[in-house]
Order: C-alpha cells, then sequence, then structure tokens
C-alpha cells in the first residue's frame, strides 16, 4: 500500500528506499522487472543501482528499473510516440535550443531579457500540467496572455521538427497516460513504485506519478519539506499532502535520526526550521556527540571574508592529521560571490573544485558534434542544421541558407529535407551546392549506419569525414585550449561508448537520446582533494565534515528577489539544506560591505542568524580573549604552511 518516508536530512533516506525494493522482492510482492524506482538526478540513480547490486547481486538489481523522471518520460514518449503524433527520431531541445526556438518565434529585436522571461513562463505552464489550447486558463496581466498565443506557435513550431524540449519529457508522457489503454498497461508493467525527493515533484510529475501508481497506490514516496528549495522551476511541497489526500490509507513514517552531523549543528537547523509552517512535525537528533560550537564571523567587506575563509581552512587542515582538502566546502547563495574566493584560495595555494560552472554539454565543440549527431537521427530538426551546416565552414554563406530556408517554407519541408533536394540545390552556387550535396549525404549515410551496424564506428568516422579536430586547429590560437577542446571531443566519444557498452544492440537514435538527458552533473568528477565551491542549491544531497557558509546576509540569504515574490519560508529552507551539510564544524559568515555592479554595498546581518539559538553560537569580536587566541593560532597555522610551501 501506500507509504511517505518523512525522511529528514541524512537519515539514510537511500538506505531505506534500497532496503525497501530488497523487501518487495523477498517477500514476493514484487518480481525485479515489476518495480520502478524515480529519482530526480542520474548521479541519485547510480547511488542506489550500487546498493542494489550489492544487496542482490549485479544480475537481479540489474533487472530493477532505477530512472529519472526524464528517462521515464523519454522510454514513454518513444514508445507511444505515434498516439502523441511524433514521428520516429525525435529530438530532445536543450535550454539554449529552446530559447533560440522562442527568440525565432517572437518579433525581430525583442530583447535578450524577455525573450528569457517568455521561455521561462512556458516552462512554468508545463510545470502546472497546461498544455498549449486548454482552455479556463487565468492571466495575471496582458503580457501572460500574449506569451499564452506564443505557447501554441511553440509547440506548431516543435511539432514541425519533429523535437520535444525538456518539459515535454513530463507534460508528453502524462498527455500519453491520459489514454485509458496505455496508462493500464504501464500499471501493469510497474507493480510497485518508488519515489525520491518527492518534495520537489512539480504538478505534471505528480501526476504522472499519480497515472503509475493507479487508485491501489502501490508506491513509497521519501520526501522531507524542510529540503525543498526549487520552487523557482515549479516544486510543490505541498505535494506530500496532496498524497494523504488521494490515498487516505497512507502510512507515513518519520524518519529523524541523523547520522551525518553533531547534535549542535541539528539542534540549530531544528531551531531555524521551526519558523516554518508544517503538515507533519519532525525534529532532527544525533548520537553523534555535542560537536563544536557554530562560528558567527562579521567580515569588514567580502575580501575580508574570503581570506578568512581561506585562512581557517588553512587552519583546521594543519593542526587536523587527518583532514584532507575534500573535507572542506564554501557554500553561497549566488554564483556570483565565487570569483574573490576563488582568488583567495588560489594566493594561498589551496586546491579547489567549482561546481556548477559551463556545462560538459554547453562547449562549443560539444554541442557542434551534438547537433550533427541530432540531424543525422532527426533530418527535421531545424535548429541542429543552422548550426552545423557550415561548421566546420564548406562554402555555404548566408544567401545559400537563406534559399533553403525559402524552398523549405515554399514546399513545408525541413531545411535538411530542403537542402537534399537537387531541386533546391540547382539555384544555388555550384560550389555551394556541391558542398551542400556531400553535407547532406555524409549525415543520411551516418544516420543509416548508426542504425543498421555500429553507431560509435559511424560517429567516429563522421567526425573524422568532417574535419572537425582540423577544425579547431584553425580556429583555437591558445595550445592549451586547443589540447582541452579535443579533449572534449575525445570524452563525448567515450560517454557514447560507455552507454553503447551498458546497453549493446542500440542503434544512435537511441543512444542520442540517453546522452540528451545525461546532465552537467554527471560529467563532473568527483574532486578528492579540493576544496568544494558551490551555491546552496547545488551542495543538496552532499555532506562535508567542514563547511563555511558565505554571505549570510539579508538581500542575500534570504535572497531579495525572493523576499519579493513571498519567498521567505524557501529561503530558510535553503538555510536549513546549507547548515545541514556540515557533519563537525559549521563558520557562518557575512560582510558589512560587498560589492556588486561595480559598487560598495552597505548590508546587514540576516534575519536568520536572529532565529538559531544564542547558546549555540560562537561570535568573533564578543570576546577579545578568545579572539586572540585563534588568531594566534590561525598565524602559527599560516606560518607552518609557509614552511612547507618553501621546503616543496
Amino acid at each position: 500500500g501506500p507509504v511517505l518516508m518523512l525522511a529528514g536530512a541524512g537519515t539514510g533516506k537511500t538506505k531505506a528506499l534500497t532496503t525497501r525494493m530488497v523487501h518487495l522482492l523477498n517477500t514476493g510482492t514484487a518480481r525485479p522487472n515489476e518495480i520502478l524506482a524515480v529519482t530526480f538526478t542520474n548521479k541519485a540513480a547510480r547511488e542506489m543501482k550500487e546498493r542494489l547490486a550489492k544487496r542482490l547481486g549485479k544480475d537481479r538489481a540489474a533487472a530493477v528499473t532505477v530512472s529519472t523522471f526524464h528517462s521515464l518520460g523519454w522510454r514513454i514518449l518513444r514508445e507511444h510516440h505515434e498516439q502523441l503524433g511524433y514521428r520516429p527520431g525525435i529530438s530532445i531541445l536543450d535550454e539554449t535550443d529552446s530559447q533560440t526556438v522562442v527568440r525565432d518565434l517572437l518579433p525581430e529585436g525583442t530583447a535578450p531579457e524577455m525573450v528569457r522571461l517568455s521561455r521561462n513562463q512556458l516552462s512554468r505552464w508545463k510545470n502546472r500540467a497546461l498544455a498549449a489550447g486548454d482552455g479556463d486558463v487565468s492571466f495575471d496581466s496582458p503580457g501572460e496572455q500574449s506569451i499564452w498565443r506564443l505557447y501554441e506557435r511553440y509547440e506548431e513550431h516543435l511539432k514541425n521538427l519533429n523535437a520535444v524540449d525538456f518539459d515535454d519529457l513530463i507534460l508528453q508522457p502524462l498527455r500519453a497516460l491520459g489514454q485509458e489503454s496505455i496508462r493500464l498497461a504501464w500499471q501493469q508493467r510497474v507493480r510497485y513504485l518508488l519515489v525520491d525527493e518527492y518534495q520537489d515533484t512539480n504538478e505534471t510529475q505528480y501526476r504522472m506519478l499519480r497515472a503509475l501508481a493507479g487508485d491501489d497506490g502501490r508506491l513509497t514516496a521519501v520526501g522531507d519539506d524542510d529540503q525543498s528549495i526549487y520552487g523557482w522551476r515549479g516544486a510543490q511541497p505541498e505535494n506530500l499532502q496532496q498524497l494523504g489526500q488521494d490515498y487516505p490509507a497512507l502510512k507515513v513514517v518519520k524518519l529523524e535520526q541523523n547520522y551525518r552531523s553533531c547534535a549542535v549543528v541539528l539542534r540549530a537547523a531544528n531551531a531555524l526550521i521551526a519558523n516554518n509552517p508544517h503538515v507533519i512535525e519532525k525534529r532532527l537528533w544525533s548520537a553523534l556527540g555535542e560537536g563544536e560550537p557554530i562560528r558567527v564571523v562579521p567580515c569588514a567587506d567580502d575580501k575580508e571574508e574570503a581570506a578568512m575563509i581561506a585562512a581557517e581552512i588553512l587552519h583546521r587542515k594543519h593542526t587536523s592529521r587527518r583532514a584532507r582538502w575534500g573535507d572542506f566546502a564554501v557554500l553561497y547563495r549566488g554564483n556570483h560571490q565565487s570569483r574573490v574566493l576563488e582568488q583567495a584560495l588560489r594566493e594561498q595555494r589551496i586546491p579547489y573544485h567549482l561546481t556548477g560552472g559551463t556545462s560538459f554539454f554547453e562547449r562549443t565543440e560539444v554541442k557542434d558534434l551534438m547537433c550533427y549527431l541530432r540531424l543525422a537521427v532527426n533530418p527535421a530538426d531545424n535548429t541542429a542544421f543552422l548550426r552545423v551546416v557550415n561548421t566546420p565552414r564548406r562554402d555555404i554563406g548566408v544567401a545559400s541558407r537563406g534559399h533553403v530556408a525559402q524552398f523549405a517554407g515554399a514546399h513545408h519541408v525541413s531545411l535538411f529535407e530542403a537542402a537534399a533536394d537537387p531541386h533546391c540545390r540547382s539555384a544555388l552556387p555550384p560550389k555551394s551546392a556541391q558542398s551542400l550535396a556531400r553535407f547532406c549525404d555524409r549525415l543520411i549515410a551516418t544516420g543509416d549506419r548508426g542504425e543498421r551496424s555500429d553507431p560509435i564506428e559511424a560517429v567516429r568516422d563522421l567526425v573524422e569525414a568532417i574535419g572537425y579536430a582540423d577544425w579547431l586547429r584553425e580556429q583555437t590560437d591558445k595550445p592549451e585550449l586547443l589540447q582541452r577542446r579535443l579533449e572534449n571531443v575525445r570524452e563525448l566519444l567515450d560517454w557514447l561508448q560507455r552507454l553503447n557498452d551498458d546497453t549493446p544492440g542500440q542503434g544512435l537514435a537511441d543512444l542520442m537520446g540517453r546522452l540528451s538527458l545525461l546532465t552537467s552533473l554527471d560529467t563532473d568528477k568527483e574532486p578528492d582533494e579540493q576544496v568544494r565551491l558551490m551555491t546552496l542549491h547545488g551542495s543538496k544531497g552532499l555532506e562535508f565534515p567542514h563547511v563555511f557558509m558565505a554571505g549570510v546576509e539579508e538581500d542575500l540569504l534570504p535572497h531579495r528577489n525572493s523576499l519579493e515574490e513571498g519567498g521567505e519560508a524557501e529561503e530558510r529552507r535553503l538555510m536549513y539544506v546549507g547548515i545541514t551539510r556540515a557533519q563537525e564544524s559549521l563558520t557562518l559568515s557575512y560582510a558589512r560591505n560587498r560589492r556588486r555592479f561595480g559598487e560598495a554595498l552597505r548590508c546587514e546581518p540576516s534575519r536568520f542568524l536572529d532565529e538559531l539559538p544564542a547558546d549555540l553560537l560562537e561570535w568573533r569580536g564578543r570576546d577579545e580573549d578568545a579572539d586572540h587566541e585563534r588568531t594566534r593560532e590561525r598565524a602559527t597555522a599560516h606560518l607552518a604552511h609557509l614552511r612547507a610551501m618553501f621546503t616543496d
């Protein structure tokens, strides 16, 4: 029956989920191929698979489906594409490609900010399960009404491209499950459903899960309303409450023992989050000992704050025999805060890893080759065609591309189909026509080989045939940058090879679909011997012995924009997430002055500091003798570090 595990931070929810699956199998409630576990990230899915393999053995665990929401949606969409009006070879547009489509549909000269806002509004509607053409939609402004009209054109354009955006990977499967025959077939296939991070589901995801679980509620949901920090992308923590309304027989199990943090950290977290409303109360506790007080450090400005953090990391690293660089994390509200922190760490020669930089799949060379492959499996992908038709340069200029576009419009075909048509090419200069014919023939051959034989060999031959490595050498004047770009190309090919090895016998279209679902997190190598720099949002699910939270200030944490939209409770949850990342020590800092957009701004300490119990805090500047002793200790550690540097 339906179960909700209300699992606080660090209470072992992954272990609980894994144990639940093992129990279902060992009691004969479900067979391995009848269990479906859904989570939000590929990393979490991999971890669950690894734990299952340890408990069940590799073969038995492999039969259990552990999937992300988007991978599950992609599977349903591909299986039922005809019923939804799609052709084989659907392309998945990433956020950049989706914004390009929106930009092309808006009047020429539309400001980039308006393009972004329009795309975000389309995403919000899809996350609320609102499809283009739905009636009874209320609008908050005339601007929203005009974006709604754009929505229908956007969807029509995507259908013409035979493409979907990431929001469609949930919305379109929900449409498919709305058909009774499809829904019943999936309910027969999925005898038991388990869902991780339930508090992060949006309306569309909730409805999709509800359709899969059926009226019987063969469902285990794991969530924590105190860690719901993705309201800006449609997450609804109230879905935890909705579960009890939809399934009156729901059994609630509270996991409150934290296996991560010391007692001081948990008491502070409990006191903070108690200021938010709760449907079901819970309090975290720990058997790991009291721990040291939480340090609160006021700083003159952001440079002093960064220097303090670097000095504190050095001190702890060199006064503890077992401390590694990877034991330290610096968390902050906004990416703009990282620059001064990076500078301070570099000055002290402290190795660090910045999480949340440019996504692997956003790099130019990776996007180029991904567009080649998208076009090979889906000739209707106009966005991909425009990106690569003249990359590397092949004498297909603006005028030639314009003629192809006119021909495509007049004959209601895709750009690639127009380019492949001899009648279209006959009006082009001979050199351009020949280059365009070779381009089309090569991609058609790659797509055909990718489905009929070894897709990896087909891809490698394509990269060689277009001379992409030589093109990078022509375009890149710095040897170290060229090396990185060539390495990115090799890494992309290696990714494809690994995906193919995981599931042999797939065609290129299947591989591209799976590759499109991977996120930048999947390409980040876990840095063992580096200090971690990351946003509070990026830290969710991680833990570190020593945590520093920088910029605990009004208008930053809580953020001004969020406050203006009534988001104080979510900002408090974000602070709670940051606090509960710490295992042994936690340092909170704020600057009295911070440079933003080139000017120094006066800052006030965050209201959240007043919500922490005073007896758990140790404020710098309130006890001169203690401050003097700490300064002396840090100076000694700094000198020891300098001696070690000169010795090296």
